[in-house]
């Protein structure tokens, strides 16, 4: 198997996992627990699957109708934060049997589409477009983002892998994007990113010279790069104004930062 070939079916096996793990949180569940509010402002746990329900959707439109994809979202700007809550919300009601049934055939066509996209192709995405293997990262990232809310909202451990390691990936690659997103230049400097990963090995990314360094566990740097948490709660540290910075503006995803998480609160002595 070739290498590119053989990276996307490692990522493509990754995805799966993720969504399995995050399935067999909510398959269970009570009616009325996927009415449970997430830390995203207005979005239930229900509205959390189909949010990934719909982006499954829109990504397997960008993959087999590029040209429909394109005329769906060309021209949308500002308005398009509005439409993935209308989606969500619409989504949602459902009912949690059709959405879970809903977002287990759309994870499975989705990677039969990726699997069949011919080698070198790009696929136009809300951001710039991307190769099947980036795409199936992206999918990757959101899907524990998203997961990570889920698991938030119902008081249960988030998945915690070696399948982090294509988030930190993620977060890594999107530097620049993360400047862009707030009108800033790219730093002109490389930077060297070290990781400690969930087996006790280390991930590490960019020059080993590098005068700009991020360091810290890779759950927190996944954490960070998803804006899942408030910068003061995790254990990352920045040298280099540039990486200070970076640390602030950090995001993998496409399409506006939204608001930051508040910190979490204090616990009494």
């Amino acid at each position: 198997m070739p290498d590119r070939a053989r990276l996307l079916a490692g990522l493509l096996d990754d995805l799966a996992a993720e969504g399995a793990a995050l399935d067999a949180v909510v398959a269970e569940l009570e009616d009325t627990a996927w009415l449970t509010p997430t830390p995203a402002e207005g979005w239930t746990v229900a509205m959390q699957i189909a949010h990934l329900a719909w982006t499954d959707d829109q990504a397997l439109l960008a993959v087999t109708d590029p040209a429909a994809f394109t005329a769906a979202v060309s021209g949308r700007g500002a308005e398009l934060a509005g439409a993935v809550d209308a989606a969500a919300t619409a989504e949602a009601a459902a009912g949690p049997a059709r959405l879970l049934a809903r977002w287990r055939a759309g994870r499975s066509e989705l990677a039969r589409a990726l699997t069949a996209l011919p080698e070198g192709t790009k696929v136009p995405w809300f951001g710039p477009p991307m190769s099947a293997a980036s795409l199936a990262t992206a999918r990757l990232m959101e899907t524990w983002a998203h997961g990570l809310d889920v698991t938030d909202a119902l008081r249960v451990p988030p998945t915690v892998s070696p399948r982090l390691r294509a988030v930190a990936h993620l977060g890594v690659r999107t530097r620049d994007f993360a400047f862009a997103q707030h009108g800033l230049p790219a730093p002109a400097e490389p930077f060297r990113v070290e990781l400690a990963a969930p087996d006790g090995g280390l991930w590490t990314f960019g020059p080993e010279d590098a005068a700009q360094r991020v360091t810290g566990p890779a759950l927190d740097f996944c954490l960070r790069v998803t804006r899942r948490r408030h910068r003061a709660d995790l254990a990352l540290t920045a040298t280099g104004a540039d990486a200070d910075r970076w640390l602030d503006l950090a995001q993998a995803f496409a399409g506006p930062p939204g608001e930051d998480r508040p910190p979490a609160p204090e616990e009494n002595a």
